[in-house]
């Protein structure tokens, strides 16, 4: 279990008490194992079909996954540690099918860390703010889904939760245009930016999405780039 003293291994599931999923090293598991979420991730239940009978379960959890971007682990490293062609990082990426990474929010591709970074001494921001601003958006989404019985924060808005709470002014519109055009992006990623572009707002203390929310949810689909091979 994460935090408990312990660790998965790769190709390891933990799942927390508080409904959070962590799959450590994703494109280790197998194909056939990771598109069976592509139901629960959408639809936040699970069905299962025998012959006589068919059973739907709730099924609501945070799907939280970390990969490497190459068996060697390395990916367009400056410092020349790359020992995977872009064939063979092309082939461990492609194990982790497209629909499946359109149904997760947020990707983040995280660069080393230098040295110069790790050893200096400017604090950053200190948590018990981070969490204030967090408790505050949370209430935010409370109260705007105060009449729904089933929906509880941004994460669970449906398509008529989106166009209602998610509008959008002209400059915002057109940037999330450009985006969609020049990444190729889905439909379903399209809901995904501005539900993420509507929390990333509430965290702001923002009433409305502004152009600055939807390219920073833009920026957390870097999985989506073209060209992400280099």
């Amino acid at each position: 279990m994460v935090g408990g003293g312990t660790y998965p291994q790769p190709g390891e599931i933990s799942l927390s008490h508080n409904g959070v999923l962590f799959l450590d090293e994703l494109p280790e598991f197998k194909r056939t194992v990771l598109e069976v979420m592509r139901q629960p991730l959408e639809d936040r239940e699970v069905t299962i079909s025998r012959a006589k009978f068919t059973v739907t379960y709730p099924s609501s959890f945070m799907l939280v996954a970390s990969m490497n971007p190459s068996p060697s682990g390395y990916f367009n490293n400056t410092e020349g540690h790359v020992t995977s062609s872009p064939a063979e990082m092309q082939r461990y990426l492609s194990k982790v099918s497209g629909p499946l990474l359109d149904r997760i929010d947020i990707h983040i591709e995280v660069q080393p860390v230098p040295f110069e970074k790790l050893s200096e001494e400017r604090k950053g921001e200190e948590s018990k703010i981070i969490r204030e601003r967090v408790t505050k958006a949370r209430e935010h989404q409370t109260k705007r889904f105060e009449d729904k019985t089933n929906i509880h924060y941004n994460a669970q808005m449906g398509v008529k939760q989106i166009r209602k709470f998610c509008k959008l002014d002209e400059s915002s519109k057109q940037l999330l245009k450009t985006a969609m055009e020049r990444l190729n992006l889905s439909a379903r990623a399209y809901d995904r930016i501005l539900k993420v572009s509507r929390t990333i707002a509430d965290l702001d203390n923002a009433q409305n999405i502004k152009p600055d929310h939807i390219s920073e949810a833009i920026q957390y689909r870097s999985l989506d780039r073209e060209g992400w091979l280099g």
